[in-house]
């Protein structure tokens, strides 16, 4: 329907009700999607809290974001079906509703099977909203101001991450682990009340269901839906316990792994033919929004995987405090906020290709800066990495946006969405596993290798063990005493230079991943900014 209107059509059928400022609207569906990613992050740091609060075990707790994780990765390729047969709108509310009403259920849980099963309708609400938002953006937005409200995008995803840990320390430090599920209400009702009233469908949505539901192409694509669910539910089971159980060796994770690999093949060719696809897996047939959804994934990978290793680093070898090592994340998220406005004025001058380049290239410098940093690195040169890594996600990001709905017809932009944030959610997945599986398999490597060389019969090790004996002896040990602490001190300190190299492995090989976006940007098909079959 939408590909017989004119360019001035579109414009009017997209844009928002007369009265209500599109930033509004941006602000509003921005601020769920930025609790639903800060809730992720705030419950990583509660899990030890959350484990001691209901009497189990860390590897038993690990289920409340094991579950959440497979239940949003189910959803998040369904939502733009969902929004469809719900209506985007009434779909969004549903979510943030769902989302709200299970953390609170999730504060009052009083087992660790009740939270795991509210955590799979947090899941379910949390899925939906950052496609739905995406969606939401560029309908509202003409193509030539989407840039802007990439950018108020693109601050929620990477703030959210940066600011959970030290937030997540400090409540369940000073209150409780339940509060970091209660926080999620207030936002949750505020975002409700704000959506009921700016927020609304375009009538080009509007008329593409109608029209859909008179032709019976909304009849449930249950094949679709089963396959999809049990591809993404499977995949991210293996992801996200994989390491704990060991890969491979592990029969639990050979059967979730066939299981996913089948699924997913079977999700490939059945809605590649379907008419009326739950997953629109054409639209990969574009070169721009397919490699859009290869830079997603590579950002996706990159991002979270050193979300992850920054504030483990700093609390295992320099003995930072929660709070403190998620402060380390700070400065990029402030040079991001600080450099958005700037990207959305620069990106019409020196266009997408460049800046995806550069952002991927400093980005991977960013990335060889932590590899090249000593145990001795204070917190300024820590957070100066951050901050260059911060630089190359704000100009990373917005250009991506502009590039996945460069060639796209308006009305597949909710289908679009939907396949954007599933590809960055599996590429931080897959990073996440990567440098959990790197980090463990390399720090036994580097100690196995340290070990070969603390011998006796080593004249280094030697010395060093004298040095220590003595430094103990006088401070008040026996001889026999400071003999025992200087091997058992050696030894720590062997394990401390095991994983610090273990670390560094894990930044270089991200550093190399994402230098391998820069030669891609020279596939990317020429364009035409704020114009083009998805423009408005």
């Amino acid at each position: 329907m939408s590909e017989t209107l004119t360019p001035t059509a579109s414009l009017n059928l997209s844009l928002p009700k007369v009265g209500i400022n599109p930033w509004f609207i941006a602000i509003t569906v921005t601020l769920a999607t930025f609790m639903e990613l800060l809730d992720t992050a705030i419950a990583n740091v509660a899990l030890p809290h959350i484990a001691g609060g209901l009497a189990v075990s860390t590897d038993e707790s690990t289920w409340v974001l094991t579950s959440y994780l497979v239940s949003n990765a189910v959803v998040l390729p369904l939502s733009a079906w969902l929004s469809r047969l719900f209506g985007r709108k009434r779909y969004y509310m549903i979510c943030v509703t769902l989302f709200t009403v299970s953390s609170l259920l999730c504060g009052f849980a009083p087992s660790l099977g009740a939270l795991i099963f509210f955590r799979v309708l947090q899941g379910v609400g949390g899925g939906g909203l950052a496609p739905v938002e995406q969606a939401i953006l560029v309908d509202t937005f003409p193509a030539a101001k989407r840039a802007a409200a990439f950018a108020l995008y693109s601050m929620a995803i990477v703030t959210a991450p940066a600011i959970g840990p030290p937030l997540g320390g400090w409540i369940t430090d000073h209150w409780s682990w339940r509060w970091v599920f209660f926080i999620n209400i207030p936002i949750g009702i505020i975002s409700l009340i704000l959506t009921s009233r700016v927020v609304s469908d375009p009538p080009a949505f509007k008329r593409e269901v109608e029209a859909a539901r008179k032709d019976g192409k909304l009849k449930i694509d249950g094949w679709g839906i089963f396959s999809v669910a049990m591809a993404f539910a499977c995949l991210e089971v293996v992801l996200d316990r994989g390491q704990t159980e060991d890969w491979f060796e592990s029969h639990f994770i050979v059967i979730f792994f066939s299981i996913a690999m089948v699924a997913l093949l079977f999700t490939i060719v059945w809605e590649w033919r379907h008419p009326d696809p739950v997953v629109e897996i054409r639209l990969l047939a574009d070169r721009n929004f397919a490699l859009a959804n290869i830079f997603y994934f590579m950002f996706g990978f990159t991002l979270y995987g050193s979300t992850v290793l920054i504030p483990q680093m700093m609390q295992r070898l320099y003995g930072y405090s929660a709070t403190d090592a998620g402060l380390v994340l700070g400065p990029g998220a402030f040079v991001i906020v600080l450099l958005a406005p700037v990207v959305v004025r620069i990106l019409p001058k020196l266009g997408v290709k460049r800046l995806i380049g550069f952002g991927f290239f400093v980005f991977g410098m960013a990335m060889w800066l932590f590899a090249s940093y000593t145990l001795t690195t204070d917190y300024r040169h820590e957070a100066l990495a951050r901050a260059l890594q911060g630089l190359g996600i704000a100009t990373l990001f917005v250009p991506v946006s502009q590039l996945a709905y460069s060639n796209l017809p308006i009305n597949k932009n909710n289908k679009a969405s939907s396949l954007t944030n599933l590809f960055r959610n599996q590429g931080g997945s897959f990073g996440i596993a990567f440098v959990t599986t790197v980090l463990a398999r390399r720090t036994q490597f580097h100690q196995s290798v340290l070990v070969a060389h603390a011998s006796l019969f080593d004249q280094h090790y030697r010395q060093f063990l004298t040095k220590l004996t003595h430094y103990f002896s006088t401070h008040g040990f026996s001889h026999a005493d400071a003999a025992v602490h200087a091997q058992a001190k050696a030894f720590d300190l062997l394990q401390r230079q095991a994983s610090f190299l273990a670390f560094n492995d894990c930044f270089t090989a991200l550093g190399w991943f994402v230098l391998m976006g820069v030669p891609l940007v020279f596939f990317i098909r020429k364009f035409k900014p704020g114009g083009g079959p998805g423009g408005h």
